[in-house]
């Protein structure tokens, strides 16, 4: 069978079998399918799906395209998150030193930004020495030492998604739920863990702008890790609004440590404690706890200097300067514009993915993977939906790192932006649970 049936297949809406699918991911691999060949296939999984064994399927090839990261050393069960990502989005840094503090294990392989979201490696590389960089030989020895590991992912991680990824960019095949399910699905895989937590954003700074999508691909993955042996749960989470206080580099590692000092933004600190109960509970240890005394302990340590301890003990375990009052950072933000209210009411929407794209116009992230960022560049906001405010009153602010330079004529271009982001109402706004739905 030549691999233009296998287009003609899926073309006419049949399923393919699990030999066509090695086939396809194979060739992938080692190139001996052209790229408008496999093109052609994306196209047409796109317009006709997968049904849930074909998603698993690619995802297992996929998965099987590179090596398996051995996580025999942690103690107990190996743990991961996926984030779908988002704007504002801390919650890494925050959650993998809290569930150090209940035993748990996390080996993070993260990426970094492209576009409005941000990346958790460019997070982290905000702080001076920090190794995103970690060699698989010293993971053992950081688990002990700490019980977490982040690195970047490494290029032997399912190759084969790498090369579907770049052409589903230049094809307008990104947006596929079987695609991007088994896209995901085959780095966790691969990734080793045996108990993973997707955390799956919903609105206008996510990928997903509808609570149907979200569902749509958080049940494809829970299914496709489900059938892979992987205990899988999905918290769809509301990204509607920018999450917490700031966005950008710097930034919004500095209010990481806010919040584990106590001065969390109740948004961040519901995602970060919902998304620890569910994979400490996977971990199985929850120490007989409900599940309200586990999310009420989860809140306590976050804020009561354990998580903190372990979040200074984790930096320094992997080379990141510090001092007596926390990390040092690469840059610092410089407040270069304060924005105020036009009008009296309460904030009713903001839209996030375009805030997402003016932090980047700022310096904070990448529109192509060669930009290089301003780590102090990002946004703050001093307000958020349902607050009320004045005239006059600061919403937000631009930032730009401190021995850097921008136009005042692209910060006020900024500006008229950013009020097309800010929605108002005359009328009192209630404000979303961050949480949508647990999907087990």
């Amino acid at each position: 069978m030549s691999f233009v049936d296998t287009i003609l297949k899926k073309r006419y809406g049949k399923a393919l079998s699990f030999e066509e699918i090695d086939v396809f991911v194979k060739g992938v691999t080692d190139g001996s399918i052209p790229d408008y060949q496999i093109s052609a296939l994306l196209m047409a999984i796109v317009l006709n799906g997968m049904n849930r064994q074909e998603m698993t399927n690619l995802a297992l090839c996929m998965a099987d395209s590179g090596t398996y990261a051995d996580l025999s050393f942690c103690h107990g069960i190996p743990v991961d998150k996926h984030s779908t990502g988002g704007v504002g989005d801390k919650v890494t840094p925050l959650l993998l030193p809290l569930l150090a503090t209940f035993g748990v294990d996390s080996v993070k392989l993260s990426g970094r930004g492209l576009g409005f979201t941000g990346g958790t490696i460019d997070k982290f590389e905000s702080i001076k020495g920090f190794n995103t960089s970690v060699p698989t030989e010293d993971f053992p020895r950081l688990i002990n030492e700490t019980g977490i590991v982040l690195s970047a992912q490494t290029p032997d991680l399912a190759p084969a998604d790498k090369v579907l990824y770049a052409l589903r960019d230049v094809t307008g095949t990104v947006d596929s739920i079987p695609l991007i399910a088994s896209s995901i699905m085959s780095k966790k895989i691969a990734g080793g863990a045996k108990a993973l937590v997707l955390d799956v954003t919903c609105g206008s700074g996510a990928f997903m702008k509808t609570r149907d999508r979200a569902e749509e691909l958080a049940e494809a993955m829970c299914r496709i890790g489900k059938l892979a042996k992987i205990k899988t749960v999905a918290v769809i989470t509301d990204m509607d609004q920018p999450l917490g206080r700031t966005c950008g580099n710097t930034l919004e590692m500095q209010e990481v440590m806010e919040t584990l000092t106590g001065k969390g933004s109740p948004d961040v600190i519901k995602v970060v404690c919902t998304l620890a109960v569910q994979l400490i509970k996977l971990a199985k240890k929850s120490e007989k706890m409900s599940e309200k005394e586990l999310y009420d302990e989860c809140v306590l340590r976050l804020s009561d200097g354990r998580a903190l301890k372990k979040f200074i003990e984790f930096l320094a375990s992997q080379d990141g300067e510090l001092t007596m009052n926390g990390p040092v950072y690469r840059e610092l933000p410089h407040e270069a514009m304060r924005i105020s209210a036009p009008c009296d009411g309460y904030i009713k929407h903001i839209q996030a993915d375009e805030i997402g794209n003016i932090s980047v116009k700022l310096g904070a992230g990448r529109v192509v993977k060669t930009d290089t960022i301003d780590y102090g560049a990002g946004i703050c906001f001093y307000a958020k939906v349902g607050d009320k405010v004045k005239r006059g009153d600061v919403i937000c602010s631009l930032c730009h790192g401190i021995e850097r330079r921008i136009d005042d004529e692209l910060l006020f271009d900024l500006m008229e932006e950013i009020y097309d982001c800010y929605e108002f109402s005359d009328k009192p706004v209630r404000v979303k649970d961050p949480i949508i739905k647990i999907l087990a």
